[in-house]
């Protein structure tokens, strides 16, 4: 993922520099190569000794050592991308005023790399006015932000201000500047969300489908090069990201129409829409009022939109369906594939704990047509969708 990638890490004064240790660990497994500025406070913390072991090169922390000048901006011409931490409240303070008073912050303010930061602080100092501030105020300079985790602090409090864990910091390095724009070009179909099927002015058959898996997957692909179109039921989510055009309905005949417009232009569709299976025959006019003991309701079947785009499906065009079962989840996901003429199924269980609807993480199974059956653990829908995404690159590629 980082194979001869350059990443100059700067370390500041905090407790959480000893997660950087990890950090330089697994750039350089990851074929990286790493260098690294601390502040004088950093020391304390951490062992120049065991960063410049773990990165091959010399720490540097001080402008003259042994009587040597250190050249702080060839380091930040050097690196392809500069990362701080963690990142203090003190070096936050002084990168928003352009302070230059230690070795760190003159790397900085000469560094011509895209420079990205993982604060780490307690969390009534992350709260606080003047440091939010702050934040926003090296954002506006171009500096990426790494978002701190809620958790134990130093403090022995529980809350806001933890350092991303270093598996988070290199997912985010990765997404936000070495991200290889595989899908430039492709034009993409996703379906999200629920449907409702009316059955008078007031009241619909639905379902609990948030349109969170769907709208991960849309940003995913779009952050890869892919123009696309969202066709999004009822849901609360938004997608507002380049890339991405998002088509808003309501019922399962909307969005059937929405995708025989769009799909014959397409290079991939993704069906991940929790569609209703079943309409009322007839929508009442006014509200239904509640006069009887009993009420019935007429249901017809909705078009299946995975099994008309599959018989509609050209060479050269791949299709992905999603499959949420309850109960022989293998066999049914594996006939789905077949009937619907899909390339790609992907398999949630509402039996896994923290995955189907409305939760932040998923579980899944994917199931392709050349005989591969993926299986992955529960992680949040954002990673869900980069294993997804992974899979359909494969495939188009193949």
């Amino acid at each position: 993922m980082f194979n001869g990638k350059k990443v100059l890490i700067g370390i500041s004064g905090s407790i959480a520099a000893y997660k950087t240790i990890l950090l330089v660990r697994l750039l350089i497994k990851q074929g990286a190569e790493v260098k690294i500025v601390m502040t004088p406070s950093a020391k304390d913390f951490v062992s120049p000794l065991t960063l410049s072991t773990l990165s091959k090169n010399p720490v540097v922390i001080d402008l003259f050592s042994e009587n040597s000048w250190s050249n702080h901006v060839m380091l930040g011409r050097w690196a392809d991308v500069f990362l701080i931490a963690p990142l203090s409240c003190n070096t936050l303070a002084k990168m928003a005023a352009g302070q230059c008073d230690n070795m760190l912050m003159a790397t900085y303010l000469s560094a011509t790399c895209p420079v990205c930061v993982a604060p780490a602080m307690d969390e009534d100092m992350w709260h606080h006015p003047s440091t939010q501030q702050n934040l926003q105020k090296i954002s506006s300079f171009g500096n990426k932000i790494i978002p701190v985790e809620k958790g134990e602090l130093a403090s022995g409090l529980v809350g806001d201000g933890r350092m991303a864990e270093p598996e988070t910091i290199l997912q985010f390095l990765h997404d936000n500047f070495f991200l290889t724009r595989d899908l430039e070009g492709k034009k993409v179909l996703v379906t999200a969300g629920p449907t409702y099927e009316p059955i008078d002015p007031v009241r619909f058959i639905g379902n609990h489908s948030s349109g969170k898996m769907g709208a991960a997957i849309s940003e995913e692909l779009a952050k890869r090069g892919a123009s696309v179109d969202l066709v999004m039921g009822p849901s609360s989510i938004k997608v507002n990201v380049p890339g991405v055009t998002v088509h808003k309905v309501q019922t399962a005949e909307q969005m059937y129409q929405q995708c025989m417009g769009i799909f014959p232009e397409t290079d991939v569709a993704v069906m991940s829409a929790a569609v209703a299976d079943y309409t009322p025959e007839k929508k009442a006019e006014e509200k239904i009022k509640k006069t009887e003991d009993s009420f019935s309701i007429q249901l017809t079947k909705t078009k299946d939109i995975l099994k008309t785009l599959g018989e509609k499906k050209q060479k050269g065009q791949l299709l992905v369906g999603f499959a949420l079962e309850t109960t022989h989840e293998r066999e049914y996901a594996l006939q789905k594939l077949q009937k619907k003429n899909a390339d790609l199924i992907v398999l949630n269980s509402l039996n896994d704990e923290g995955a189907g609807f409305g939760y932040d993480t998923n579980k899944i199974t994917i199931f392709e047509k050349n005989g591969n059956e993926l299986i992955y653990e529960r992680k949040p829908k954002q990673q869900v969708a980069r294993d997804i995404v992974d899979r359909i690159v494969k495939m188009m590629y193949a």
